[in-house]
């Protein structure tokens, strides 16, 4: 059994069949680690002898004919953030390299191991979250799988090109403006981001409270929804985490028929800025549905503005005490976007925050209508690194924060987005971002599955 090239759900179906061992599983995963993260730098810990005590642990629980949970035996790596206990949570950051251990699993971290999925590692990320590169001043740049001279995407730009490089099948980051959907789309994979508030945050090192999200990638649309129904429910060490009752999507997945979904491409707004072969995918995608609606989400461009006076005001008032200490020892980059966010005046921030809710409200009209929105995840295929600008509708951009472009204004409000991936012959990867109404991921994952199955499309599984 090739466990590179299969998903995670059907590794674990294999551990408990009997057909492979959770030990024979981790093992392999842990020497295409050892082989490929060199040129990669996916990995910033690689926590092997605990995942091989664990997948023994698997293998024992089997031998006595116990259940070993549905993702038994598959090994998965998170994002440095999320706190793993016994490792130091690093959040991209030098100055965190300096603090004490975690004493326990982030939440998160803890409901995968439940169902038996073995933890091998933290993943590389852009520093404190602030960046869509991963190009860290610290730890190094990840780069992208598909050609290893240009980025990963970020900030979970370790959990994308992990994923899509087969060291694990299964990986978590964290998305507050576009940071799961953004490298998800340059590697070529699937990146949920859940509603707000859908998936426990506790022991995950926030950036903006109230805009961060956590999420799977993944290389199928089943195991994407395994993963997202195992870390639904309430949590009371984060108190946004939603009271509501899970709501089980992996069943949904499957391909079904979509004639009661109503689906739509965004205009205007998310049909400028970007280069033909985005457009294009987006295009793509509404062939294979059969889609000719087209829907206008008013003040986008006013929703991401916002979106960036609300990152970098939380972010930089999380960070103010080290940024007047410490200001040597942060990525120039992120220290440099965290001092302007520290002098954004306090009427611009709660004049952006009144605008969310305007925009917030305009967006659940539409949702009235539509069941699912169709858009260009990123304006481009993944840059070079270092690459510091591009050309765009014949302007020359930043690269950094324009490949946010797209992603920013959903994120803002909180909508449950997953970047479907779309592979082209003889080209890097790209995505779309298949987008509904707050605690409607099912019908998003219902969608990714009709595309997944649709093999001329290139949807890579």
């Amino acid at each position: 059994m090739n466990v590179e090239q299969v998903d995670a759900v059907a590794i674990a179906s294999a551990v408990r069949e009997g057909k492979v061992s959770a030990v024979e599983v981790v093992k392999a995963a842990l020497q295409r680690i050892e082989a490929r993260d060199r040129e990669l730098n996916c990995f910033t810990t690689v926590t092997a002898d605990t995942a091989l005590t664990d997948a023994e642990g698997i293998d024992s629980t089997i031998a006595q004919g116990k259940n070993p949970g549905l993702l038994a035996g598959v090994p998965f790596a998170v994002k440095n953030l999320f706190d793993i206990a016994g490792i130091t949570t690093l959040a991209g950051a030098k100055i965190n390299a300096e603090n004490l251990s975690a004493t326990e699993d982030a939440t998160a971290v803890a409901k995968l191991k439940q169902a038996g999925a073995v933890l091998v590692g933290a993943l590389n990320m852009d520093e404190y979250a602030y960046g869509f590169v991963t190009e860290n001043a610290h730890y190094g740049a990840t780069h992208n799988p598909d050609d290893l001279k240009r980025v990963a995407g970020g900030s979970s730009g370790g959990s994308a090109a992990a994923v899509s490089s087969g060291l694990v099948p299964l990986t978590l980051g964290s998305d507050t403006n576009g940071s799961i959907r953004v490298p998800a789309a340059l590697c070529g994979v699937f990146g949920l981001k859940p509603t707000y508030g859908r998936l426990s945050r506790a022991g995950v090192v926030l950036f903006s409270s109230s805009l961060d999200h956590i999420g799977p990638f993944a290389r199928s649309v089943r195991d994407i929804a395994t993963v997202f129904d195992l870390l639904q429910g309430q949590d009371d060490r984060d108190p946004v985490c939603t009271k509501r009752p899970p709501v089980e999507t992996r069943f949904m997945a499957s391909g079904q028929d979509l004639a009661d979904l109503r689906i739509a491409i965004a205009d205007d707004y998310f049909l400028k800025g970007a280069h033909p072969e985005a457009l294009a995918a987006v295009y793509q995608v509404a062939e294979a549905l059969n889609v000719n609606e087209y829907i206008t989400i008013p003040e986008a461009h006013r929703a991401r503005a916002a979106a960036f006076v609300i990152t970098a005001s939380e972010g930089a008032n999380l960070h103010l005490e080290r940024l007047r200490s410490r200001p040597q020892d942060f990525d120039p980059a992120t220290r440099d976007r965290f001092l302007a966010g520290a002098l954004i005046p306090s009427s611009w921030y709660i004049q952006a925050q009144r605008f969310r809710r305007w925009f917030r409200d305009r967006v659940q009209e539409i949702f009235q209508n539509v069941d699912v929105i169709l858009a260009p995840t990123t304006p481009i295929s993944a840059p070079l690194i270092g690459q510091q600008t591009m050309i765009l509708d014949g302007e020359e951009i930043l690269v950094r924060p324009h490949l946010g472009v797209f992603t920013q204004p959903l994120s803002f409000i909180g909508l449950p987005v997953l970047s479907v991936p779309i592979q082209r012959l003889n080209a890097l990867p790209l995505g779309v971002q298949l987008i509904a109404a707050p605690y409607n991921e099912a019908s998003i994952l219902r969608v990714a599955a009709v595309l997944e199955a649709k093999k001329e499309l290139g949807v890579r599984s």
